[in-house]
């Protein structure tokens, strides 16, 4: 079983980069293996809606996205850290995440999704709520934990002095790997949910 987590910050050692540290240490203690993509200082443009990949199944701009997307058709759960800017998750890993989701084709229903968040005082919960916005149209479990998935600081070490942004956290992280292994569990017992595809509302007819 594998987590796939993604840094959308900028800087590869800040605070973004310590929770998802955090989170890893708890999903490795729990048997469960865990990658990092930092993605947050890389050139990622805005999905310019050409549709190359509907038939291609890989986005026209070849960077992180077409690389993550292997990676995330592996993974039994994402999670996906951004710092807050204006209270919003940051232009880069919108872009990147909007590329991901829409070009790569994959079917992500019932794999685990958790986002997590970073600011020095305010935006945290519209930019938790953002990101996990992303999880519920692909039929993917969002992981709950003891607050919102959200630390405060200017670095990662102010991070480990926000002791219930630490608390909440590892919580997570539990939280996902009992979801994650009871979902294969059931997955065994049950089979996968059925899922009922082909309706499409169309307000404008």
């Amino acid at each position: 079983m594998k987590v796939l987590m993604i840094n959308g910050s900028p800087d590869p050692n800040g605070c973004i980069a310590m929770a998802l540290k955090l989170a890893g240490e708890v999903l490795n203690q729990q048997g469960i293996e865990t990658e990092t993509v930092q993605i947050g200082n890389r050139d990622i443009r805005g999905c310019i809606g050409c549709d190359h990949c509907r038939n291609a199944g890989r986005c026209v701009f070849e960077d992180a996205v077409n690389e993550t997307a292997p990676k995330l058709r592996e993974a039994d759960g994402i999670i996906v850290g951004s710092p807050v800017y204006y209270g919003n998750p940051n232009g880069t890993v919108l872009s990147f995440m909007q590329r991901l989701f829409y070009s790569c084709g994959l079917n992500l229903h019932m794999k685990v999704g958790a986002s997590v968040v970073s600011c020095r005082r305010g935006g945290n919960s519209a930019s938790f709520e953002a990101l996990n916005q992303f999880f519920g149209i692909c039929g993917m479990p969002t992981v709950p934990s003891s607050y919102w998935n959200d630390v405060h600081g200017y670095t990662g070490e102010d991070v480990l002095k926000d002791e219930e942004g630490v608390q909440t956290i590892r919580n997570m992280a539990a939280n996902m790997a009992f979801m994650i292994r009871s979902i294969a569990d059931g997955k065994k017992e049950f089979g996968s949910p059925q899922r009922l595809r082909g309706a499409h509302t169309d307000f404008i007819r």
